[in-house]
């Protein structure tokens, strides 16, 4: 049997070919783009979804981020798998939506598939307005503005405990030692002048009351006490050391200068009286009440006669007295104040040791210092506000203040950029917000089709750091995610920086960035890397972060 040879080769290549075109509808990659409406309410969400049907060993990366306007994303769902044999389905479904009315075009979306670019259809969704019937759904007045009762910070709860502390201890220091408080009778008698501190105890030196408990010792005792103290305080400062015969010895020796004018009777009732106490004390002798009585009297009679017989203080003399007593003034005034020095003093350590065990040390230090940065942390004022349109809204100590922006902070002319910043000298933390948008000046111009770079936008912002005198920059790059799920690139780092004192400090830096083909939003933080109250605050500004997205129909 004859074999036709040239049937084969027919039959060879129609094969070969069938082969080829298997092999490329198993390779090939399918890619579908549906929505479950077409037609919405404002608000209404509408479900985008994009199927790619590929091989098993692919690696698909789908479209996030702001990617959709005009549309919004307000869900992106997870990927579904559907598997078949040698190939795979991937669903990946995402919830869009608009609140404005109008036709809007979904933008072809781009999908990555191994080393392939493809791109979804465009779609467009129609928005309806709601309707309100306003002869059945009543209108209501505007709501009156609220008053938000301010809540005090915690600086400010420390500071009212501080000064009640405080307040406490200086009225207790006023109580006891600086008010005027009314004289005991010890203090009103020894305030008295010598004289009549003794002739006021003479009064009160009753004799039927130590006769009647036989205390006939202690009445003499007492009786030349009076004496004595008034002799020492006046004529001779060893009278109360002094025997009865030194004593008298010193008396007539002074009468006998002339220094002070004294009878011989004086001196010699004095010595008697003297001597008698001198046997009741040591010899145990017990005079009669009538002599006790008598001796009284001598000795009241006598202290009158040697007040006579003292001269007259000088002039001098006077005014050394007024002088010492002013400088003891003083003395005790100085004391006080030592004292209520020493007291607050010691108050604040309490107050530090207290706060510093509870809070820590630093804090404590801070607190009661008033660090400007912790002060700026605690306040309740913080604002939250939206910057640029559309907005970057973030939440700040104050009010972000515009600036003009200059051509270095400008992307390039066909952008319009607006710059927001915060900078206060007390405090080392600086920050900016800026909004660029593509410029309608032209309107043939075509927008660009691929979003800003944000990579070289971060790198733009390093040098303009440079530019203000930083050195050593160390930077690095993630994915930065909102907390509403919207996505942007997050540059950060350590630098070496000048915050306008004159010295440079070591620094941090935090550089985020959003970007679409017509809109570009950056948040720029510098502050000082050892003010921990700075870092705080960078954080909470940071995860304070919202976009609004630009509507277009």
């Amino acid at each position: 049997m004859k074999i036709n040879t040239q049937h084969i080769k027919l039959f060879l290549k129609r094969f070969t070919f069938l082969i080829g075109v298997l092999l490329s509808f198993i390779g090939h990659t399918q890619l579908k783009t549906s929505v479950d409406s077409t037609s919405i309410k404002i608000g209404e969400e509408v479900l985008y979804t994009i199927e790619a049907e590929i091989d098993s060993t692919a690696v698909v990366i789908f479209p996030e981020g702001q990617t959709f306007q005009p549309m919004e994303v307000i869900e992106s769902y997870p990927v579904d798998t559907v598997l078949y044999d040698i190939r795979r389905k991937l669903i990946k479904t995402y919830g869009l939506t608009q609140f404005d009315s109008g036709a809007f075009t979904i933008p072809r979306q781009k999908v990555l598939v191994g080393d392939k670019t493809l791109y979804s259809d465009s779609i467009q969704i129609k928005v309806r307005p709601v309707i309100v019937d306003t002869t059945k759904q009543k209108l209501f007045d505007i709501k009156p503005i609220i008053t938000v009762e301010k809540q005090p910070s915690v600086w400010e709860k420390f500071w009212w405990l501080f000064i009640l502390i405080i307040a406490i201890v200086c009225s207790g220091l006023w109580w006891f030692f600086f008010r005027k408080k009314p004289l005991t009778e010890e203090e009103i008698i020894a305030a008295l002048p010598p004289y009549k501190q003794a002739k006021l105890a003479l009064r009160k030196l009753d004799e039927n009351s130590y006769f009647e408990n036989e205390k006939i010792k202690e009445f003499y005792s007492d009786l030349t006490f009076i004496l004595r103290k008034y002799l020492n305080e006046k004529v001779y400062d060893q009278s109360l050391e002094s025997t009865t015969e030194e004593l008298v010895a010193r008396l007539n020796m002074l009468k006998d200068s002339k220094e002070i004018s004294l009878q011989k009777v004086t001196i010699e009732n004095i010595q008697e009286t003297l001597k008698r106490a001198d046997l009741v004390k040591f010899a145990k002798s017990t005079p009669d009440f009538e002599i006790a009585r008598m001796d009284k009297q001598i000795i009241d009679k006598e202290i009158d006669h040697v007040k006579e017989g003292l001269p007259e203080p000088t002039e001098e003399e006077l005014l050394k007295d007024l002088e010492y007593q002013k400088e003891f003034e003083k003395k005790e005034k100085r004391k006080k104040i030592r004292l209520l020095g020493l007291c607050i003093v010691g108050t604040l350590i309490a107050l530090y040791v207290g706060f510093g065990i509870r809070s820590g040390f630093t804090t404590a230090k801070d607190t009661l210092l008033r660090h400007p940065s912790k002060l700026l942390l605690e306040h309740n004022d913080w604002v939250t506000s939206e910057y640029g349109a559309p907005g970057i809204i973030v939440q700040t100590p104050e009010v972000l203040e515009r600036q003009i922006p200059a051509k270095k902070d400008t992307i390039s002319s066909k952008f319009k950029t607006k710059i927001f910043s915060f900078k206060n000298s007390k405090v080392p933390l600086e920050i900016t917000v800026k909004s660029s948008v593509l410029s309608s000046d032209d309107p043939a111009a075509q927008p660009p089709s691929e979003p800003i770079d944000l990579v070289g936008i971060a790198n733009r912002e390093l040098t303009l750091l440079e530019k203000k005198g930083a050195v050593n920059i160390i930077p690095r790059t993630e994915q930065f995610i909102t907390p509403n799920g919207q996505e942007g690139l997050k540059t950060y780092g350590t630098t070496t920086l000048n915050f306008e004192t004159g010295e440079f400090a070591e620094g941090n830096f935090i550089i985020l960035g959003f970007s679409t083909p017509k809109v570009l939003q950056q948040l720029v933080l510098v502050w000082k890397s050892d003010d921990i109250y700075a870092k705080d605050m960078a954080d909470r500004i940071i995860n304070s972060v919202e976009l609004i997205k630009e509507n277009q129909e």
